[in-house]
Formats: structure tokens, C-alpha cells, sequence
């Protein structure tokens, strides 16, 4: 029975039903919830000293969060008053400075380091704290370091990446580029009449590695292999390139599969796009800026079969703009994934029969980045 001279703790059903959930909890900070726990004993008329034994605390702990939550309300109580704990000891001063040096690549500051780690950090920041004015820093540590940098929002351990625009006619070679995967989108649509062309996405994927096992697989049994397992070492037999385009009309793949991807093979590849289709159509090319492909003996080839072919360049650092990028990724998470030859030839032979199988079931790949606005010419 409780003999206290405090008041009781009326609150609402919703107000119960919250401090229910957070005595429960086991995501909620700890401290709310034993002030929650603490409240909801003092409202069962449970005595100070019960309360904390039960609780494993002390009496001036529970006698604080009852006066709190009768004077300020129940929210109130579970949270620590404005004011409350240690005033800050670093100066906005230090931590701009904090953060200057931590912006500050450490070989400039005559580290070997090209990023900061947080001991190679707070090292540098304590030895050199007093000199530049801010005493405050001598014990600085890492979770205080890390408020810091969190605050300035920056993370002068990590490396991120970026793609720099090095094409002044970046914008321009888009659009070109996007108006050709606009008027075949027309042209599916039968918005527009096909002419006699068709249209080709290009690339190359060269260092296909040959790895060959050296100890035989073991095959899934059941009870006692759960997967295919492997020995740890391999050999290497070298590496193929792969030449290919996609017919962005029907999906169809065509393949060159050779050991180089030089202006002969890419000459190769191009008498083989003249011999897949009709002689009076055009066959339009989207491709990169690889020097292969606007050599010397490629611009003598091309002479030799004049309006045979048009290029359709994307700009550089821009080869995501092409459409055989997405063709690439599916056969690396497919077929060419995990794969084991026992020689080059059998390499050949597989992305061959890899790529014989897509074309079974041909899929017409469909741009749609930035196409909303574009008009056709």
C-alpha cells in the first residue's frame, strides 16, 4: 500500500497505452524504458522502495521521473530536461578546424596516406591542437571526431567516384543518339513507316578469361554436396573479345568472337553486318569513340562500300547511352558467369552457343531515360 505524500498520476488511455509499448520495448533507448516501467508501477500505488528494487535502481532515480511526470506530463518524463549533462567543451572555432583538416588530402600534410583513417586523424588533430589555439582538442576521440565530420557531412575516409564530362559536344551527341532509339520506338509503335535500314547497338567486351579447374568439379548430391564445389585454384589459358550488335528492330544478336578487337577485327565484324542483310539497306551503327573504329584502314574499308553504312557516335565517357551495354550485362550474369573451359576453342564455342540460345527468344530492348520530351525529326 502506498504511504507517499505525492499526488497521483492521472493520464489518458492513449498516454497508458504509450507507456505500455515503450516499457515493452526493445528498440527504445533504455533509460525510457525504465522511467516508462517506473510510471506505470507508481500508478499501481507500488511503493518508492519497491519500485526501485523491482526496477534495479535507486529511490532518488524513481522520485524524479514520478515529480517530473506529475509536474511536466508523462512525455516529459521519459526525456531528460533542456539543459541537462555536461556543457560543450569544444568551440565552434575547433571544430571548423577539425573539419579544414579533415578536407585536407594527409600526403599534403606529408603523410603517405591518400585518405584519412580516424587514428591518423585524431593523431594529427591532437598533436597539433595547442598550436593552432585549440586546447580543447587534446583528448579528442573517436566518437567525438566522428559527431564532428557527421555534422560537417563528410566522410574523409571513404572514396566515392564521379564521371566527368571531357565531350564539349556531350549534349549534342546525346540527343543524336537519343533520336535514333526515338524514331525505332516510332517505328514499333506504327507511328512511322520503316525504310529500308535497320539499326545496330555495338560495343566490344574484350578479356573474356579462359579458367580451366585443375582438379575435377563435384557435382550437387543430396546429404552431402549442397553445391557445385570447386578447388580453390584454377589456370589461366588467356582471354577472347567479344565484337557483337544487337538488331534494335527485332532483338537479333550477332556475334564475332576473336582473340584482338583491332581495326581488323572490326572490319571482320562489318562484313559480317554486310552480309546479314539486304544490299540496298542502310545499316545504321550506334557505337563508341574507340580509336578502331575511325582508323585509317576502317575509314579506307568504308570507302569501298559507300552508303553502306552510318555511325551514330555516343559521346565520350557516355557508352551508357548505348543500348548493347544492357546485352553485355545479361550474358555476364548468365551464361558467362562462373564459366570453366578446358580451352580457348571451348571458350569460343560457349559464348557462341550462349548467344545462339538468346536469340531464340530475342529481346527488343526499349530506351526510356529522357525520351518523354523528345520529338522526332
Amino acid at each position: 500500500m502506498r504511504t507517499t505524500q505525492r499526488s497521483k498520476l492521472t493520464i489518458s488511455d492513449k498516454e497508458r497505452s504509450e507507456l505500455i509499448t515503450i516499457s515493452n520495448s526493445r528498440t527504445a533507448p533504455h533509460r525510457e524504458v525504465i522511467r516508462a516501467t517506473i510510471l506505470l508501477k507508481y500508478m499501481e500505488d507500488k511503493t518508492i522502495t519497491s519500485i526501485a528494487k523491482e526496477c534495479n535502481t535507486n529511490r532518488p532515480l524513481v522520485e524524479r521521473c514520478i515529480d517530473k511526470a506529475i509536474a511536466y506530463g508523462v512525455k516529459a518524463a521519459l526525456k531528460d530536461l533542456p539543459g541537462r549533462g555536461l556543457k560543450p567543451t569544444i568551440t565552434d572555432e575547433a571544430k571548423s578546424w577539425v573539419l579544414s583538416v579533415a578536407c585536407t588530402p594527409p600526403k599534403d600534410l606529408g603523410f603517405a596516406n591518400e585518405v584519412w583513417t580516424y587514428s591518423l586523424l585524431i593523431k594529427h588533430l591532437q598533436k597539433h591542437c595547442v598550436e593552432n589555439g585549440h586546447d580543447c582538442l587534446k583528448k579528442i576521440g573517436k566518437g567525438v571526431l566522428n559527431g564532428i565530420l557527421s555534422k560537417g557531412n563528410i566522410k574523409p575516409h571513404k572514396i566515392g567516384y564521379y564521371l566527368e564530362k571531357r565531350d564539349p559536344e556531350f549534349e549534342m551527341k546525346m540527343a543524336n543518339v537519343l533520336q535514333v532509339y526515338k524514331e525505332i520506338s516510332l517505328i514499333k509503335e506504327g507511328k512511322t513507316q520503316r525504310e529500308k535500314e535497320t539499326t545496330i547497338s555495338y560495343d566490344e567486351k574484350p578479356g573474356i578469361q579462359a579458367i580451366k579447374n585443375i582438379a575435377p568439379q563435384l557435382h550437387p548430391i543430396a546429404n552431402k554436396y549442397k553445391t557445385l564445389m570447386r578447388d580453390y585454384e584454377y589456370k589461366r589459358l588467356g582471354t577472347l573479345s567479344l565484337l557483337a550488335g544487337i538488331d534494335l528492330h527485332s532483338g537479333k544478336a550477332i556475334p564475332y568472337v576473336c582473340k584482338r578487337h583491332r581495326s581488323k577485327e572490326f572490319i571482320e565484324f562489318l562484313d559480317i553486318l554486310d552480309n546479314e542483310y539486304p544490299k540496298d539497306w542502310k545499316i545504321r551503327i550506334i557505337l563508341d569513340n574507340h580509336s578502331s573504329h575511325v582508323s585509317k584502314e576502317t575509314r579506307k574499308y568504308l570507302l569501298t562500300k559507300p552508303s553502306r553504312f552510318e555511325f551514330v557516335f555516343t559521346p565520350k565517357h557516355g557508352s551508357w547511352l548505348n543500348m548493347i551495354e544492357m546485352f553485355f550485362s545479361k550474358i555476364a550474369r548468365s551464361f558467362l558467369k562462373h564459366i570453366r573451359v578446358e580451352s580457348i576453342k571451348e571458350l569460343e564455342e560457349k559464348i557462341y552457343k550462349g548467344i545462339e540460345e538468346i536469340n531464340l527468344e530475342p529481346v527488343i530492348f526499349r530506351w526510356k531515360y529522357q525520351m518523354e520530351d523528345l520529338k522526332a525529326i
